[in-house]
C-alpha cells in the first residue's frame, strides 16, 4: 500500500506516491518493481528537503523511513551503524546518555542518515568540521539490477564521493556507518549579543568563529537604512561538566495546515524588531539545553504548515569571501524593498575544509537562509534578483532547499554535475534534476 509524501517546503504541489520498504533485502526488487511499473524512482527519507530535490519524476517514490534499525555500535570509539531511515534524533537519543554526539548537525534532528549523505549537510561548526561527509566511514549503496555494494574512502571510492551530496540519484543507500565526537554533557555553553550592521557580524566572525566550535546569526532581513544588515551572534561549545540526557519531544504542534500564510509582512516587521530589541547590547554568557540551541524550529512540530496551502520557498546561498559582504547587502537590500522576508534568516560563515563529495554545497564564504511564503511576486520578482546576486558574485544556492535554481545557474555553480548524471541510477530521477539539466 502506497502514501501520499510531500517536500517540507510543499512547493512545487506534487504529492508523492510512498512505497514503503521495511527490509534491506526488499530494496532491489521494490525498486525493480516501481521503477518498471512507474518508469523511474527514487529514494525518499524523512521528507526535510524543502524542494523537488526529493520528489520523484514519475511521483512514485521509495519510502525508506521503515529502515530504522540499529545494526551495530561501538561506544567505546563512538562508532555506530544503522540503516538509512533512521533519524539523527534517534541517534542522539542513544549516543548523548553514552557520552557521544554528532560531529556535524543541520538545523533539524529529523533528517534520515541516508538524507544527510545524500545532501551532504552542514551546520553551525562547518568553519570547525566541515560538512557531514567527514564523520562518515561507509555506507552500503544499491544500484538497480546490481548486488548490493559497500561504499568508503577505499572501497568504491568514485562512488562514495558521487553519492555523498549526490541526492540520492546514484542508487538507494541502505545503510551508513559515521563516527560520532566525545562530550561531557549534552549542555551548551553559549555567548550572545546583537549586532548594529553586516560590517560588525563580519568583525565578530573574525574575532569569535576561531574560538568557538558552533557559531551563528540571525539576522533581520527587513532593517532598512543604518539599520540594513542588524541582527544577533551566537557562539557556542559543548560544556565540560553536566548531565548527559537526551531532549525529550516537544509538545507543541501545528495541527493543520493554515488556508493561507500566517507569515506576512505586518507579523515579520514586528517580529524582527521585537526579536532584535530583546536581544543583549553586550555580549551575555549562559547555559543552554543542546536541543533548542541545534535545533530550535524542531521546537514546534509541523511547523511548516504555518506558510499555508500554497507552502514555502526557502532561499539559501553561499557567497565566496572576498565578495561576501557587498553580495549580502545588495541580497538585504532587494529583500526589504520587496516586503517580503523570513522569521529565521540564518547567516553563518563556512569554511575552507572541501568535502569529498561532488556537489557539496558549502564553499569558503557566508552563507544567508531565509524562508518565504509562496507566491507569484516571489517566483517572478524576488527570486531572480536574489539569483542574480548570487550568480554576479560567483556563488551558488543549495540543491536541498532549492525549488527555482534555473538550470544554467545550477551547471555553472556545480561542474561535477556531468559526472554525477553519467554515474546517475537509470532507474533513479528527481524533479529537481530534470528541470536542470535540461
Amino acid at each position: 500500500m502506497s502514501t501520499s509524501l510531500s517536500s517540507w517546503g510543499n512547493y512545487p504541489f506534487a504529492p508523492q506516491s510512498g512505497h514503503p520498504c521495511h527490509w534491506r533485502t526488499d530494496v532491489g526488487p521494490l525498486m525493480q518493481q516501481v521503477s518498471e511499473a512507474h518508469g523511474t524512482t527514487l529514494p525518499f527519507g524523512n521528507g526535510r528537503s524543502y524542494g523537488d530535490s526529493c520528489l520523484a519524476g514519475s511521483d512514485h517514490v521509495l519510502q525508506l523511513r521503515p529502515l530504522n534499525r540499529f545494526i551495530e555500535a561501538d561506544w567505546e570509539n563512538g562508532e555506530i551503524c544503522a540503516e538509512a531511515g533512521v533519524t539523527l534524533g534517534e541517534i542522539l537519543q542513544l549516543a548523548i546518555p553514552r557520552g557521544w554526539f554528532l560531529q556535524v548537525t543541520p538545523g533539524t534532528r529529523h533528517v534520515t542518515l541516508g538524507g544527510a549523505v545524500a545532501n551532504d549537510v552542514h551546520g553551525k561548526n562547518h568553519h570547525r568540521s566541515g560538512t557531514f561527509a567527514h564523520s562518515v566511514m561507509s555506507f552500503g549503496l544499491h544500484r538497480s539490477m546490481q548486488p548490493p555494494m559497500v561504499c568508503s574512502s577505499m572501497e568504491n571510492p568514485q562512488w562514495f564521493a558521487a553519492t555523498i551530496g549526490g541526492l540520492g540519484l546514484t542508487g538507494v543507500i541502505t545503510w551508513v556507518s559515521i563516527r560520532l565526537r566525545r562530550i561531557q554533557s549534552s549542555l551548551i555553553d553559549t555567548t550572545q549579543v546583537r549586532f548594529d550592521c553586516l560590517n560588525d557580524f563580519f568583525a565578530l566572525s573574525a574575532e569569535l568563529d576561531a574560538q568557538h566550535e558552533y557559531s551563528v546569526a540571525w539576522i533581520d532581513c527587513l532593517a532598512k537604512g543604518s539599520a540594513q544588515g542588524r541582527g544577533v551572534f551566537t557562539v557556542g561549545d559543548h560544556c565540560e561538566t553536566g548531565p548527559l540526557a537526551a531532549a525529550l519531544p516537544y509538545p507543541l504542534s501545528v495541527p493543520i495546515r493554515s488556508p493561507v500564510s500566517l507569515i506576512n509582512p505586518f507579523s515579520l516587521k514586528l517580529f524582527n524588531r521585537h526579536y532584535w530589541q530583546r536581544q543583549p547590547v553586550n555580549r551575555q554568557s549562559r547555559v543552554v539545553a543542546y536541543s533548542p540551541f541545534f535545533y530550535p524550529l524542531d521546537r514546534i512540530e509541523h511547523w511548516n504548515r504555518i506558510y499555508g496551502r500554497k507552502g514555502f520557498q526557502q532561499f539559501q546561498c553561499v557567497l565566496p569571501t572576498t565578495v561576501a559582504e557587498a553580495a549580502l547587502a545588495d541580497l538585504l537590500k532587494s529583500i526589504a524593498r520587496s516586503g517580503t522576508g523570513s522569521l529565521l534568516a540564518v547567516l553563518k560563515r563556512c569554511g575552507d575544509i572541501p568535502s569529498v563529495g561532488w556537489l557539496s554545497f558549502p564553499m569558503p564564504g557566508t552563507s544567508l537562509a531565509l524562508d518565504f511564503p509562496q507566491n507569484s511576486t516571489l517566483t517572478k520578482k524576488l527570486l531572480p534578483r536574489l539569483d542574480a546576486i548570487v550568480r554576479e558574485a560567483g556563488g551558488r544556492l543549495y540543491p536541498a532547499k532549492d525549488a527555482h535554481m534555473s538550470g544554467s545557474d545550477f551547471r555553472q555553480a556545480y561542474p561535477a554535475w556531468e559526472q554525477l548524471d553519467a554515474m546517475r541510477d537509470p532507474a533513479l530521477i528527481s524533479r529537481f534534476w530534470q528541470r536542470v539539466i535540461r
